[in-house]
């Protein structure tokens, strides 16, 4: 879990150095009221503006954008705390008790204390925007190529790529990009359905399965692949709703045709309690052929509309 910069003080031999309070305060920032009242503000009237024109159609990518502001702006902050936060690391091992010294790591902790301040409030505002994303569009918002870490929040809602976690797990890092919980790994492809009432049947069994599963794993970090286009984004947009971390492994596309099998690695090496697996591809059957031969329980969706594929379906008179 991400640790505050003052714990990370704490940790430290500061030989006998006291830590004053931070230059910014909350009341520093735009308070909660204010930034939900304008983001609504804005969000509404734009998307109103889109509505029955040539431009509804693309109006989920600028609402996307629109996140991303936010989301950019944290990570250039959290990109600074890091830096401070390495100089004040070099600065304590190098300290001589010197006025010189002492000023030098007052100002660094202080700038360490003004980038964090910054980044938690406007990763809120990322996450109030990405409510509104939600709302609007019915599904979860993520970064194309980071990690959307939510620190003030302790995870809540956080999509984790699987990559910074397994750079942060190689290191012994508890940081924001290890998730703490037990791993389900969710699995499934790209569907089409030739009725509306089929693909929300579908949906349904993917949520329902789900809540099922987070029934039995109540500190459950979903793990999936991340795909905005298939059966990945509903159980995104049911981790949001639900407050749960997301691991996401993308394909790294460099390996082909090795790419999905890989990933099938990388996820089962998480130890997962459950794979809940939907209909999709040999890769996929794959993970499944793995996961059991590695005693992992396989919850199987892969019938039709994703039941199981063990259930009786009724044939005309019975």
């Amino acid at each position: 879990m991400q640790t505050t910069f003052a714990e990370q003080l704490a940790g430290l031999d500061l030989s006998g150095f006291t830590i004053g309070p931070p230059p910014v305060t909350q009341t520093d920032f735009p308070c909660p009221e204010a930034v939900a009242q304008t983001l609504e503000g804005v969000w509404s009237d734009l998307f109103a503006m889109f509505s029955d024109t040539a431009l509804e159609a693309d109006a989920e990518d600028l609402g996307w954008g629109l996140v991303n502001l936010f989301h950019r702006a944290a990570e250039r902050k959290s990109t600074a705390l890091d830096r401070a936060t390495d100089e004040v690391r070099a600065l304590v091992a190098s300290n001589d008790g010197s006025e010189i010294s002492t000023h030098e790591l007052e100002t660094q902790i202080e700038r360490a204390q003004c980038a964090e301040a910054s980044m938690l409030a406007l990763e809120e505002m990322r996450e109030f925007a990405a409510a509104l994303y939600m709302n609007e569009f019915g599904s979860s918002w993520k970064p194309v190529s980071s990690s959307r870490l939510n620190h003030g929040a302790m995870l809540t809602s956080a999509v984790v790529q699987g990559r910074d976690f397994l750079r942060a797990r190689s290191a012994s890092k508890k940081r924001a990009a290890m998730p703490e919980g037990t791993p389900v790994i969710f699995a499934g492809g790209r569907s089409r359905f030739p009725t509306d009432d089929e693909a929300k049947s579908f949906a349904t069994n993917v949520w329902a399965t789900l809540d099922k599963v987070h029934g039995t794993v109540p500190d459950m970090v979903l793990v999936h692949g991340g795909d905005t286009k298939g059966v990945d984004r509903l159980a995104a947009s049911w981790a949001e709703r639900r407050g749960i971390a997301q691991l996401t492994f993308a394909l790294d596309r460099r390996l082909g045709a090795r790419a999905g099998f890989k990933r099938n690695e990388q996820m089962l090496s998480l130890d997962p309690r459950y794979v809940v697996a939907f209909p999709g591809n040999g890769v996929l059957e794959r993970l499944v052929i793995d996961a059991k031969a590695a005693r992992v329980t396989v919850v199987d969706r892969r019938g039709p509309l994703g039941t199981s594929p063990k259930a009786k379906t009724p044939t005309s008179g019975q």
